[in-house]
C-alpha cells in the first residue's frame, strides 16, 4: 500500500483547472491515496464530472489569517516545540526581505495549519503550482521534516522571481512541468542533481468519443448558416481575446460567422462592452463558466476554435492550454499563437494556424482563410486529432507521474527518467471508466467535496 499523499491546491474544485482534477483520479485509480488540502474555497457554481468521481478527502486552510486568528494561533502552539518550526522561521525571515507582502506572512501561517492538522499518516506533500501552494507546502516541510515535490505550470513559473524559483528547486526533491519552454525556464534555475521533467497533461481521450460526423461545408457565404467560431477560457489578459474582437471587426462585412464564448473572469464586462463599440453584439454569444460537458457540446458544434494567446504585462503566459488539446481532440481546427508551449502542440499549417500575438490583422487573415475553405478545416483539424491521440493520452502522462512519485516514496532525488520520458511512458488502463459520470449528464452546483469537513 503506498503512503497517503497530501495534495496542496490553490483551491478546489475549479472549473478551470480541470487538469488536476483528471491527475488526481487517475492516480486515485492506479492506487495513490490523496488528501486535497486546498488554500482557497470554491468559487464555481458548477462542476465538471470528474470532481464528482474523485474520493480523495478535502480540507481547507484558512483563506486570510484574520479570519481564522485561533485557528493559526492554535496551530503555532502546537508545534512550538518542534525543531522543524524554527528551520521554517528562518527560511520565512531570509524570504520576508525580498517579498514584503501580506501574502509572505499568509503563507507562513498557512503552513503552521497545514502543519499542525496534516495527520500522521501523511508523510508526504505534494504542491500544484510553484508560487503560493509550493510557498506553503516548503515552510511546512520544513517544520514536519517531511520531503515535498511539486508541479509546475505557466503563471507560476513566469511570474515568479528567479530567487524564489530556486530555492524551491533546490528544497523539492523533484518538479515536473507541462512545457518544455516551462522546463527550460525551471532547469536554468535548478541546481545540479536535481530533477525537473517534463509531462504534458494527458487527455482521457475515451472521455471525448464518439467524435462528432464531419461538420460540413458551411463557407461564411450563407449568412442563414454561419461559420461557428468557438474560444474557451478565462477573460483575463493572456488570454488575448480583445485582439480576438479586434481581428473578428476585421473581417468582411458579408462574411457569415458566429462567435461563442465560454469562461468567466474579471475582463467579461470590458469585453462586452468592446464588442457593443464594434457593432458586433448581435453575432457574439458569452455564455460564462460551464462544466466540461457543455464545453464537449460546443466543441462538437463549432467549425473554427480560436485561442489568441499573449504575454500579459507582468509576464504571466499560458503553458500549454489544456483547452487547445481538448478541441483538438474533436478535430477541432485551432487558430492560435507561438506563445508558451502552444507550437509544442500545433504546427503551423500542418495541423492547426499559429500567427503572432496581438496583432489582429494576422489574426483576421487566418480566420478568414479558414471560414472561407472548409477543407483546409478538415485537413488541419483530422491532422490535430491524431496528433492528441499518439502524443497527449491521459495514461502515458499518468504513467510516468506514478513513476515520479513512487521514486520519491523510495527516497530517492533521482527517478531515472529522462526528461521526456513521460511523453513515451506507456501503462494501459490507467483511469477506471465507470468512475466517471456520462459526459452528458448534467453537473451538481453543490460540491460534495467542499461540503466535507
Amino acid at each position: 500500500m503506498r503512503e497517503p499523499i497530501a495534495f496542496v491546491l490553490k483551491g478546489y474544485p475549479r472549473l478551470s483547472e480541470t487538469f488536476i482534477a483528471e491527475e488526481i483520479l487517475g492516480l486515485e485509480q492506479a492506487g495513490f491515496d490523496l488528501r486535497i488540502v486546498a488554500l482557497r474555497r470554491p468559487t464555481d457554481t458548477k462542476l465538471h464530472p470528474v470532481h464528482r468521481a474523485i474520493v480523495a478527502p478535502v480540507s481547507y486552510l484558512p483563506e486570510y489569517l484574520h479570519q481564522e486568528p485561533l485557528r493559526v494561533l492554535k496551530a503555532w502552539w502546537s508545534l512550538r516545540q518542534r525543531p522543524g518550526l524554527a528551520e521554517a522561521w528562518r527560511q520565512f525571515r531570509a524570504d520576508l526581505p525580498r517579498d514584503i507582502s501580506r501574502n509572505r506572512f499568509r503563507r507562513i501561517g498557512q503552513a503552521m495549519v497545514l502543519a499542525a492538522d496534516l495527520p500522521p499518516d501523511v508523510t508526504r506533500l505534494h504542491a500544484h503550482f510553484i508560487h503560493t501552494p509550493a510557498s506553503v507546502v516548503d515552510y511546512a516541510s520544513l517544520i514536519l521534516g517531511r520531503p515535498w515535490t511539486c508541479s509546475a505550470h505557466a503563471k507560476d513559473i513566469w511570474t515568479s522571481p528567479d530567487w524564489e524559483l530556486a530555492g524551491k528547486l533546490r528544497r523539492a526533491i523533484w518538479t515536473v512541468t507541462c512545457t518544455r519552454a516551462g522546463l527550460n525556464r525551471l532547469q536554468c534555475l535548478s541546481p545540479v542533481g536535481k530533477a525537473v521533467h517534463l509531462v504534458y497533461h494527458g487527455l482521457k481521450l475515451d472521455r471525448f468519443r464518439p467524435l462528432a460526423p464531419f461538420r460540413g461545408q458551411r463557407d461564411g457565404l450563407d449568412q442563414a448558416q454561419p461559420v461557428r467560431l468557438l474560444s474557451v477560457g478565462r477573460a483575463v489578459e493572456k488570454k488575448g481575446f480583445d485582439t480576438l474582437l479586434d481581428a473578428l471587426a476585421l473581417l468582411p462585412r458579408d462574411c457569415a460567422w458566429a462567435w461563442t464564448h465560454i469562461g468567466g473572469g474579471p475582463l467579461l464586462p470590458a469585453l462586452k462592452q468592446q464588442a457593443e463599440r464594434l457593432g458586433m453584439s448581435a453575432r457574439l454569444s458569452f455564455l460564462g463558466a460551464q462544466d466540461q460537458t457543455v464545453v464537449l457540446e460546443r466543441y462538437r458544434a463549432s467549425d473554427l476554435f480560436i485561442l489568441p494567446c499573449r504575454v500579459a504585462q507582468d509576464g504571466d503566459r499560458d503553458g500549454l492550454p489544456n483547452v487547445l488539446v481538448e478541441a483538438q481532440s474533436q478535430s477541432l481546427v485551432c487558430i492560435s499563437t507561438d506563445v508558451g508551449g502552444v507550437a509544442e502542440l500545433i504546427e503551423h499549417d500542418r495541423n492547426g494556424l499559429l500567427v503572432p500575438p496581438d496583432q489582429p490583422e494576422a489574426l483576421a487573415d487566418a480566420i478568414h482563410r479558414l471560414i472561407r475553405d472548409p477543407s483546409i478545416r478538415r485537413r488541419l483539424g483530422d491532422a490535430g486529432g491524431r496528433r492528441v491521440a499518439a502524443d497527449f493520452d491521459a495514461r502515458t502522462s499518468l504513467s510516468a507521474l506514478a513513476a515520479l512519485f513512487d521514486g520519491s516514496a523510495a527516497d530517492t532525488d533521482a527517478t531515472g527518467l529522462a526528461p521526456e520520458a513521460g511523453m513515451r511512458t506507456w501503462s494501459d488502463g490507467m483511469i477506471d471508466e465507470t468512475r466517471l459520470p456520462p459526459m452528458n449528464e448534467t453537473a451538481s452546483t453543490v460540491s460534495r467535496a467542499a461540503s466535507r469537513p
